[in-house]
């Protein structure tokens, strides 16, 4: 059996037993954080419960195009209004640059493809948060009074450490 149709099957012994609530997708604590996709950071890790934040997630923590589309639409229609970045330690991205991760999709690929443009490397954690609250704060689109704060995840200690613009 595929770790999908287990996924499958746990859902369906989940669906029998799901009591109907209204969640809202309105985040009830007006928080938006975007993360990493890694394993090991989730939202039981910042305390959140579901329904408490909406939690955008891609391969570095990246504020992309549509890292800025989620986040406009999560403000000024589901009424988030702070934004939390946080990168971590031990991230796959680190230390790679753009010609080494494309070269290595592209030796496992055996292709060359349009999409995506880049992968968006780093070697340093704290620079790379800076850089992308720096990226949202930029954008017209996001309230200059809105707060987005940046931290670092410490995957050996589980601690989160602020990081200053």
């Amino acid at each position: 059996m595929s770790v999908i149709d287990e996924v499958l099957k746990a859902n369906e012994a989940y669906a029998q037993h799901h009591e109907l609530r209204h969640v809202s997708p309105r985040p009830k604590r007006r928080l938006a954080v975007l993360t990493c996709m890694d394993t090991r950071l989730e939202k039981h890790t910042l305390g959140l419960a579901t329904g408490d934040a909406h939690i955008l997630r891609n391969a570095g923590g990246i504020v992309t195009d549509d890292v800025i589309r989620s986040l406009v639409v999560s403000h000024h229609l589901l009424g988030t209004n702070e934004v939390m970045i946080i990168n971590h330690t031990d991230c796959g991205l680190m230390d790679r640059t753009e010609e080494e991760l494309q070269r290595l999709v592209l030796t496992r690929s055996g292709s060359d493809a349009v999409a995506p443009a880049r992968f968006f490397g780093f070697s340093n954690v704290e620079e790379n948060v800076r850089q992308q609250m720096q990226k949202l704060r930029s954008h017209p689109w996001i309230p200059k009074e809105m707060p987005e704060r940046g931290f670092v995840y410490d995957v050996k200690t589980g601690r989160l450490k602020e990081v200053l613009l």
